[in-house]
């Protein structure tokens, strides 16, 4: 029997909750921070200038899917009504009495589970109200400059997306694929030619210090794993280097 989790066992992704947002610009700029780490579930809470608007798209950079999507609510509680888990961001406590909690460890109890977990984000000016916090069950606060405390709400939605993002296993950019090492002949070949060359142009002195300097070039020469490619190129660079002999001589 499968150990793999049933797809109803496996805990939703966290709903982003704005509450209050102000610009349509920010909001675009959380969708786009939200899409980024692969969440598209965006709530917003009596958004100022109303929804939609016109200003979040082209501030959202293709992250249509997120505004599309997006939900409005009157109220922080009728926003995640649905929700088991509750977080609260804010740099501060605001004297409420609330486990608090770092972005990361956030993520985790969030994959942990079960359940579906929101994420309060307040207004751009002011943050979450007293009220609000006193919605959640936790508070997500970062280590931040007590002299400036002042994050926007994109980098804000992005410290919390990106935490979660990570237990996601998300793919990385794909890596460029390298040619495989050169056989030590052909590296041997090209040490040899240098050398030679080295030795033509009087660069072993004196003669005492000429082993311990070959030694050194050859460690330099076989650290970085040269490909047959990168040894043809540095033999090509040495050759136009090296004296030619006149045509016809």
């Amino acid at each position: 029997m499968s150990d793999s989790p049933t797809p109803s066992a496996i805990t939703p992704p966290p709903v982003i909750v704005l509450v209050r947002p102000q610009l349509g610009e920010n909001i675009g700029k959380a969708a786009r921070a939200m899409l980024n780490f692969g969440l598209v579930e965006l709530r917003l809470v009596a958004p100022r200038d109303g929804w939609p608007n016109p200003s979040a798209g082209p501030a959202a950079s293709g992250a249509d899917i997120v505004l599309d999507r997006a939900q409005v609510f009157e109220s922080v509680a009728d926003a995640v009504a649905d929700c088991a888990h509750v977080y609260a961001t804010t740099v501060r406590k605001r004297g409420v009495t609330k486990p608090v909690v770092t972005p990361e460890q956030a993520a985790d109890a969030i994959h942990a589970g079960p359940g579906r977990a929101a994420i309060l984000f307040g207004p751009e000016r002011s943050g979450l109200e007293t009220d609000d916090v006193a919605v959640a069950r936790t508070i997500v606060t970062v280590p931040i400059n007590p002299e400036f405390g002042s994050l926007n709400l994109a980098q804000a939605v992005i410290l919390i997306a990106y935490e979660w993002s990570k237990g996601q296993g998300l793919a990385s950019p794909p890596a460029t694929d390298l040619e495989p090492p050169a056989p030590q002949e052909e590296l041997d070949g090209m040490i040899a030619q240098l050398d030679a060359m080295l030795d033509g142009a009087g660069y072993f002195f004196p003669p005492d210090r000429t082993p311990a300097t070959r030694r050194m070039l050859r460690t330099l020469l076989t650290k970085p794993g040269w490909s047959s490619q990168e040894v043809r190129s540095v033999r090509g660079v040495l050759s136009a280097l090296s004296p030619r002999r006149p045509r016809g001589g």
